[in-house]
């Protein structure tokens, strides 16, 4: 493994994920809106642009000399809320960048994966698996995020590696900007992203051959189940 898009790489589990990659010696490349940290190749993009997005993809992969061999969708965003109540263009933003854009810079990359027989790695979460109030659009793209990769690893058997990676909650920034009433309470017990970054670089890491097509990673209290 050598060079490897990741979006949303400059902050949360994206900004996990590309340190894994360097400590594993591979070659992060990010695509986001705000800067990753220093020293890292990036493109500066609005992902739920996707078709600005398969630019900067493309534009990645001519930086890093012609050739990918991994893409890690790491970007997302929700503003949780009922459906009456959140507005129709953050609605679909949020679709957008967490489903849309995922396909759209997976899509830019098929050439060169298939190249290189890499490996794609998907972020959905255990609300693409189960289900609550007031976050309809963000259920709505994760769930549809599981049923993209498991249509695009039975397209792409033998080609591309294809895993899913649903994660539970995470202490990051997600929560940040939330109200009070969806955020973690302060007995939450949440994941390090960097254990969930570990299972990104373990399914990139697969031999020839070999394929981890889904895996949940979550607190040990945390359910994923509905």
């Amino acid at each position: 493994m050598d060079a490897v898009i990741v979006t949303g790489g400059s902050s949360g589990l994206g900004a996990s994920v590309v340190d894994a990659v360097i400590k594993a010696g591979g070659r992060p490349f990010v695509i986001d809106r705000q800067p990753p940290k220093d020293g890292v190749e990036w493109i500066e993009c609005d992902l739920a642009d996707t078709r600005a997005a398969e630019r900067a993809t493309r534009e990645l992969i001519a930086r890093a000399g012609g050739t990918i061999d991994g893409v890690v969708t790491a970007a997302g965003m929700d503003v949780p809320g009922a459906l009456i109540d959140v507005p129709g263009e953050t609605w679909d933003r949020i679709v957008a960048i967490d489903l849309l854009a995922t396909a759209a810079v997976i899509r830019a990359a098929l050439p060169e994966l298939k190249q290189s027989h890499g490996g794609v790695v998907t972020i959905s979460s255990t609300l693409g698996i189960k289900a609550v109030g007031d976050a309809t659009a963000y259920c709505a793209a994760k769930f549809g995020v599981v049923g993209f990769t498991r249509a695009l690893a039975a397209e792409l058997a033998g080609e591309v590696n294809v895993t899913l990676l649903i994660p539970g909650g995470m202490r990051t920034k997600f929560f940040d900007e939330r109200d009070d009433r969806y955020k973690p309470g302060p007995d939450a017990i949440l994941n390090d992203p960097a254990n969930v970054a570990a299972a990104v670089m373990f399914a990139l890491s697969q031999p020839a051959g070999s394929a981890v097509r889904e895996l949940v990673v979550a607190a040990e209290t945390e359910s994923s189940y509905p």
